[in-house]
């Protein structure tokens, strides 16, 4: 079935313009009355207190118009790269995206995340090179470095007049296309569908050049979109994809999803699920409806089992995993109680699940700690969480947030059998691909453990975040799989295989050959001419690796990667050396092998023995009583051998 709706989204580095080209969109489509605009605190999308002060997006807000007689949903989103993994959210519904660039700044470290992320999500994309009214702005250098960085059909769409050269460039993708040219075909009605296609395909990324503020281009983009967007093709089986969790005023749950096939309708039965209401929003306002169609975009209440990325209805629901994850970590302190403070920021985590909040066990105390994209994250955290629920909260430092992994194939055995108890589980735990987090596999047969005990141990495998041995961080990058296990008819009770597996992983990684892992960052950096040697210094003692410096006019453009942690606070040495010339902007690089791990496990000081919550050994039963036994006596006393 042909959908109804197009969802469009805009994404930017902050301070782009992106709220201003989404304010001109909407006000000039008619979707808004009142032209809005940040510095003025008024806009149309940046409804809410926090975004308002601060003059950035912090939630994602979405809003329908109707362009050259089609429906879309436009989707804005955050910048700012503390809020990125919100914006990485919403890529799971979008059909097609703008990205934002500032014609001034170029192409800085974000935009490339944020390109990345497009191209991995398979996105097709529209291009807006903004502030052309700066007297700084070189568009043609910025539509160069597009060619050159992104993707050489970057094809500048800005004048209606140059409909020739457009196509001209557009008919390098195909031989037919190019001898339909060069025989005197240049109608509309044979290369519309042929750009509408590439363009779908991400084969050509049209760009217009313009000023969001001044309203130049904006026309001529909506003019673009128009033209080249269409309606998808969807499934006529119902399913959709949730993209953001919001509790609105009065505590309602709503999801946010999109519908991807068929039809979705209010007091619909969804698993074991019933929806409530359908709401329609218009920036913070909304509207009910009782049905919508594929493709549309809404938020509904009565479903509680959702998370934002996962797929309900339809033969393949799934999930999708984040490619922007938290690299610090930091400690909550709060005027409440543990339990309290727990239940209250696991409200804010079913809105913002990167925040991975837990309890966790700091020489014998329980801690409550999170994980956070930066330190803008922190401080709207603790003003949300003051004006949601009346609770002062402060935060620890931050520090890195390191991970842990194996570098060879090891065994776990798990044996859990106090009085009246009885499992055991054996597991291997063996090395995956970087930052593939953890998966899970079975070789257990149905005629060694019934299989509602093995899928129980399968789902312990996934319901935590199990801690390595070197610092207390997390597991990751490994696979898990179920070996063999044992249960008994009259004494295994369901929690028996959650310690059982437990244990097993635990002791698996006492004998592991455990590897220590850090985040890195990618980085731009930018510097006067005359500070080139500094800055090549300055990487080489931070651990850091990049490419030869690229020398425009008398700035100096620094590429490369190094450790998250020895970069954290290189932003201010820049602006000091540089007398706030200069700019250095990072990305995600993911995790690799830490670059100085017995310094690193000195300065944390885990003591994984005092890790109560945490057990390596197993509990074996004799003469009517259960007994301890340490995880190095495990392999010989295990029960199946």
């Amino acid at each position: 079935m042909v959908g109804t709706n197009i969802v469009l989204g805009i994404l930017a580095h902050v301070d782009a313009g992106k709220t201003t080209l989404t304010e001109a969109l909407l006000y000039r489509t008619g979707a808004i009355r009142r032209l809005g605009r940040v510095d003025r605190k008024d806009s149309w999308f940046d409804s809410h207190e926090l975004e308002r002060k601060r003059g950035i997006t912090i939630f994602s807000k979405q809003n329908p118009f109707e362009l050259g007689g089609k429906n879309f949903t436009l989707i804005d989103t955050p910048g700012h790269v503390d809020f990125s993994a919100e914006t990485e959210r919403t890529l799971s519904v979008l059909d097609y995206a703008v990205l934002v660039i500032d014609g001034v700044s170029g192409i800085q470290a974000h935009t490339e995340t944020l390109n990345d992320l497009l191209s991995e999500y398979k996105i097709p994309t529209f291009i807006f090179i903004n502030k052309t009214d700066r007297e700084q702005c070189n568009t043609q250098k910025v539509l160069d470095s597009l060619k050159i960085r992104f993707d050489d059909f970057c094809i500048d769409f800005t004048d209606p007049s140059a409909y020739s050269s457009q196509i001209e460039e557009v008919s390098m993708l195909s031989e037919k296309w190019m001898e339909d040219l060069l025989g005197g075909d240049e109608s509309e009605e044979t290369w519309k569908p042929r750009i509408s296609a590439a363009v779908r395909d991400r084969r050509i990324f049209p760009c217009v050049c313009g000023s969001a503020l001044m309203g130049d281009g904006v026309g001529r983009l909506m003019q673009v979109i128009s033209d080249y967007c269409v309606y998808g093709d969807y499934a006529e089986e119902f399913s959709a994809a949730v993209y953001k969790i919001m509790h609105d005023s009065k505590g309602n749950r709503l999801s946010f999803l999109k519908v991807t096939g068929g039809e979705l309708s209010a007091k619909m039965q969804i698993g074991s699920e019933k929806t409530e209401q359908i709401r329609i929003f218009k920036g913070e306002k909304s509207e009910s409806v009782q049905t919508v169609k594929a493709g549309g975009v809404c938020a509904v209440s009565g479903l509680y089992e959702t998370y934002p990325g996962c797929m309900i209805g339809g033969a393949e629901a799934q999930s999708i995993r984040p490619k922007l994850c938290p690299m610090l970590v930091s400690q909550v302190e709060s005027d409440c109680d543990i339990n309290t403070t727990v239940a209250k920021l696991r409200q804010i985590e079913d809105e913002m699940p990167e925040l991975a909040v837990q309890t966790v066990s700091i020489n014998g105390e329980s801690r409550v700690q999170i994980r956070v994209m930066g330190r803008i994250q922190l401080e709207i955290l603790k003003e949300l969480v003051a004006e949601r629920f009346g609770m002062n909260i402060e935060f620890g430092p931050c520090r890195i947030l390191y991970k842990e992994t194996v570098a060879a194939p090891v065994m776990g055995y798990g044996h859990y059998e106090p009085l009246r108890h009885y499992a055991e589980a054996h597991l291997r735990i063996e090395p995956a691909e970087r930052n593939s987090g953890i998966s899970v596999a079975n070789e257990c047969s149905l005629e060694m453990l019934d299989s509602n005990f093995r899928n129980l141990i399968l789902s312990h495998i996934k319901e935590k975040t199990h801690l390595g041995i070197l610092t207390g961080s997390p597991l990751t990058d490994v696979k898990i799989t179920l070996t063999a296990g044992r249960s008994h008819l009259k004494h295994t009770e369901g929690g028996d295989f959650r310690e059982a597996t437990y244990r097993a992983i635990r002791q698996g990684l006492e004998k592991a050959e455990n590897v220590l892992l850090e985040p890195y960052y990618g980085f731009v950096l930018r510097v006067p001419a005359d500070c080139v040697g500094r800055a090549v210094a300055d990487i080489q003692r931070l651990s850091g690796e990049f490419e030869a410096p690229e020398i425009i006019l008398d700035e100096a453009v620094i590429k490369g990667e190094g450790p998250a942690y020895e970069f954290l606070a290189y932003p201010e040495e820049v602006i000091a050396y540089t007398k706030g010339r200069g700019v250095v902007s990072f990305s995600d690089r993911g995790y690799r092998p830490c670059h100085n791990p017995q310094q690193v496990i000195e300065e944390i000081g885990y003591e994984k023995d005092r890790d109560l919550e945490n057990p390596s050994s197993s509990v074996f039963c004799a003469h009517g009583g259960g007994f301890e036994v340490k995880w190095q006596d495990v392999d010989a006393m295990r029960h199946i051998k």
